[in-house]
């Protein structure tokens, strides 16, 4: 499509979505479906409008999906109200842990025993697959930065670690292939790909996200500077934390969301009971921003809003792009006997067992597990990773399966999960305040 062309169909589409969004939230069918069933029309299965090589394109996939995931986790860190200290943490913690190395092993194990995959490129799959995905998922996710529901806060949580945590396997399986070294015995990996980048990784995003957000009120509450400009304070945010991370030789998602979790906890402990949602701004008046931006009561909260609010918006742009780009990857061709089977299996019976194996003897009562081992939702994470491991060389015919089996996952995923989430959670809502009624 000509550069014309494509102004006026993307913004015709953003125009309908606006005036449909209240519509769709009584309708099970969310906007990630809308913008998937658009991409496809116009895509390589409709009408060919357009297309994207995923081998052609792939250095451009692999930045464009990595500024998607990160926009998205520290979203996710900026939502997590809770302390770190309180014992829900460990319900996303276990999915996070616990059940993606069980479902890495058992990926792994369908790959080379059914696939007929190498040991590493199976590894590779079962990598790529693991992480859910915290903007695809924003209709099970927490509701507001303090919502307790367990349900909605280890799936959220899940989400934003998730996508680091997978990360070593993503290495173990591309040093299985001889594209990274993992030392004799595999010990370096263990050692740096493991144990060091994980915990650097949470540890230097705390720290800046810590760091920053106190220089920051300290401008405000007692020089009333550095207001204004939160947009680029957030931005500013990331970036610092990814390439601190990088440089480190560490995990940059995972600095990121613990960046934005650390600006979070820094706001909770600085918030004297109230939250961000308590602070009200008059529109138009500029110096009623300035005085609750700058008042030492209000000032944290009003910063952890006006963040998460500018973030938010980034990530709702962010999802269009990304869902238009899988639909353009996405062709007839990628639809194979190995996809039809490895889909519902993996949905079916793969996730499920995994949550429930990482939640055995937890506080999560037993519809909360089994939907979160529904709402196993694929998407960016996904992606990104597949295209890692294309720049980093794995063979064609390898990746060829890979981009098949992880395109089909994240369209079905989208679909399924998208038009199940409405009713389940209408359901799973009105049982829980019955019962908190009752109680």
């Amino acid at each position: 499509m000509s550069f014309e062309v494509w102004f006026l169909v993307i913004g015709g589409l953003l125009i309908t979505i606006a005036l449909l969004s209240s519509m769709l939230k009584h309708l099970p069918i969310t906007t990630t479906i809308i913008y998937l069933i658009f991409g496809l029309i116009i895509g390589p299965v409709g009408f060919s409008l357009f297309s994207i090589d995923p081998f052609k394109n792939t250095a451009f996939l692999e930045r464009v999906t990595e500024i998607a995931v990160l926009i998205s986790l520290f979203t996710t860190g900026m939502k997590l109200r809770i302390p770190l200290n309180d014992r829900i943490w460990w319900l996303p913690v276990r999915l996070a842990s616990i059940s993606m190395i069980v479902k890495v092993a058992l990926v792994t194990a369908l790959g080379f025993f059914l696939l007929k995959l190498p040991l590493g490129a199976s590894v590779l799959l079962g990598a790529i697959l693991a992480p859910t995905d915290p903007v695809l998922a924003s209709d099970v996710q927490v509701e507001h930065p303090g919502d307790r529901d367990r349900l909605r806060f280890m799936l959220s949580g899940e989400a934003g670690l998730n996508d680091g945590t997978a990360f070593p396997f993503v290495m173990l399986g591309l040093g299985l292939m001889g594209l990274h070294e993992l030392g004799d015995f595999g010990l370096r990996w263990l050692g740096i790909d493991v144990v060091w980048a994980v915990i650097g990784g949470l540890g230097i995003g705390a720290l800046l996200g810590w760091m920053v957000g106190k220089i920051v009120l300290y401008l405000r509450q007692k020089h009333k500077e550095a207001f204004g400009l939160d947009e680029f304070l957030t931005i500013g945010l990331i970036g610092l934390s990814y390439g601190a991370a990088l440089l480190l030789k560490t995990y940059g998602f995972l600095a990121v969301f613990a960046a934005g979790f650390a600006l979070r906890q820094l706001e909770l402990s600085m918030a004297k009971g109230k939250n961000s949602e308590d602070i009200t701004v008059v529109e138009g008046k500029e110096e009623t921003k300035e005085e609750i931006a700058t008042d030492s009561e209000t000032a944290p909260q009003y910063l952890a809003g006006a963040v998460l609010g500018f973030n938010e918006q980034l990530e709702r742009l962010f999802e269009i792009i990304m869902v238009l780009l899988v639909a353009g990857m996405f062709t007839w061709h990628h639809f194979s006997f190995k996809t039809l089977w490895f889909v519902p299996v993996l949905f079916l019976f793969i996730r499920p067992i995994c949550v429930l194996i990482g939640t055995a003897f937890s506080s999560a009562k037993k519809n909360e597990r089994y939907l979160a081992g529904w709402f196993g939702i694929r998407g960016i994470g996904s992606l990104y990773y597949l295209m890692y491991a294309i720049q980093h060389g794995i063979p064609r015919d390898i990746a060829e399966i890979l981009v098949s089996i992880t395109l089909s996952v994240v369209i079905t995923s989208i679909l399924v999960h998208g038009i199940s989430v409405t009713p389940l959670m209408k359901i799973y809502n009105t049982r829980r305040n019955r019962n908190v009624s009752v109680t």
